[in-house]
């Protein structure tokens, strides 16, 4: 499977666009997978592709150098460049529609293991470049769709919207439309319906709702006694299970209910981080994921509470800063390369055996705890 690059930036600041050679390279690639451009067609010219995609001779040169390590094209001198690889030998064509791909980080070590599995070595993947404001996920996301819809690929792999006004309506028409084209879908990461109602396509992840009890119970277990959660508004359903393992980890220590402690807002909004603190009164919070708790950890130190010596704070995700925070991160590790291999094997099953029930294939997290849980423990150590 063709290697997938998707933009290096973190997920706590807005995206750079991709590269312009990039740009070139998908939209050159996608054609030579989808059929549009056969063994033996000829390329138009770097000149001729500079004046289409508006950019020098050099940036063309770059994305078609890429097809060509990559097996797709040759180049003859005196005769151009050449395709040499038809997309029907080389399996099947998925498509990748992961709107926040480039936002979140979780989902670049996903595509490499995708990459990575043996499965893939016959298929290719095709997916877009996500686009740096979050009000246009939306519509790019319908665009994407539909764009696969007309390359005919055999299946979808599609992490539902989260965090805009018209999520649920806009994944609801994605899955709609790739129904009626026939083409199978693999829920990445979340499904688009309340939890813990599921629709009817396969989805891989992690046990969410799991890794939010693991995660609580070990503040309790360490004394914490006002444990928090902490959320976005419009959060996908995942965050919704970690909720669900929150509140089971209280009732199953004795927390009475008034001290379920759900607040929901945005952690770089100092007025929510202020009201947090007088209203919750938290010792220790858990947060949805691991961008929650940097910046719930920014909010807490420009008021001057100190973590973990008055607040003890935790995450899930384990993206890779989480280490290397002033005060490093206790966080759910979830092994996004084996999400990424399972999501292909998934979708090769599924096309294989279209009738067979639908599945949740959920992964197990470990607890990885560093110093921001007030645990005495070797940093980077890890609990089952």
């Amino acid at each position: 499977m063709p290697e997938v690059r998707p933009d290096q930036s973190g997920t706590t600041s807005t995206p750079s666009p991709t590269p312009k050679y990039r740009q070139v390279y998908e939209e050159l690639h996608s054609a030579i997978m989808t059929g549009s451009l056969q063994r033996g067609d000829r390329l138009p010219s770097e000149a001729e592709l500079g004046k289409r995609y508006n950019t020098s001779r050099i940036t063309i040169a770059k994305a078609v150098h890429e097809l060509q390590l990559q097996g797709l094209v040759s180049r003859r001198p005196g005769s151009g460049t050449h395709v040499i690889a038809p997309a029907a030998s080389r399996g099947h064509v998925f498509g990748l529609l992961i709107p926040d791909l480039g936002r979140t980080e979780i989902f670049e070590p996903i595509c490499h293991g995708m990459m990575r599995s043996p499965l893939a070595k016959p298929h290719s993947l095709l997916w877009g470049h996500s686009i740096g404001e979050l009000a246009q996920k939306e519509k790019e996301a319908e665009h994407l769709c539909h764009k696969y819809i007309a390359q005919k690929v055999s299946g979808v792999f599609f992490a539902p919207l989260e965090f805009t006004p018209e999520k649920d309506a806009v994944n609801r028409r994605i899955t709609s439309a790739l129904d009626r084209a026939g083409i199978q879908i693999v829920l990445l990461d979340r499904c688009y319906t309340a939890y813990p109602m599921r629709s009817k396509y396969d989805l891989v992840g992690i046990d969410n709702r799991r890794a939010g009890f693991v995660i609580t119970q070990h503040l309790l277990l360490h004394g914490a006694k006002r444990v928090a959660f902490v959320a976005k508004p419009l959060s996908a359903s995942t965050v919704v299970g970690r909720i669900a393992g929150y509140r089971e980890a209280l009732f199953a220590h004795g927390i009475h209910l008034q001290q379920d402690l759900v607040c929901r807002g945005d952690p770089e909004d100092h007025h929510f981080i202020q009201r947090l603190l007088k209203q919750c009164r938290p010792d220790a919070i858990v947060c949805a994921n691991d961008v929650t708790a940097i910046k719930v950890m920014e909010g807490l130190a420009s008021y001057g509470v100190r973590v973990p010596e008055e607040i003890r704070i935790v995450g899930v995700d384990d993206v890779k800063y989480a280490s290397l925070l002033p005060v490093p991160l206790t966080t759910q590790h979830q092994n996004c390369a084996e999400i990424g291999a399972m999501a292909i094997a998934t979708m090769l099953q599924r096309l294989e055996r279209p009738d067979q029930p639908t599945r949740d294939i959920l992964l197990q997290t470990k607890t990885v705890i560093r110093r921001s849980c007030g645990t005495h423990a070797n940093q980077n150590h890890k609990l089952i």
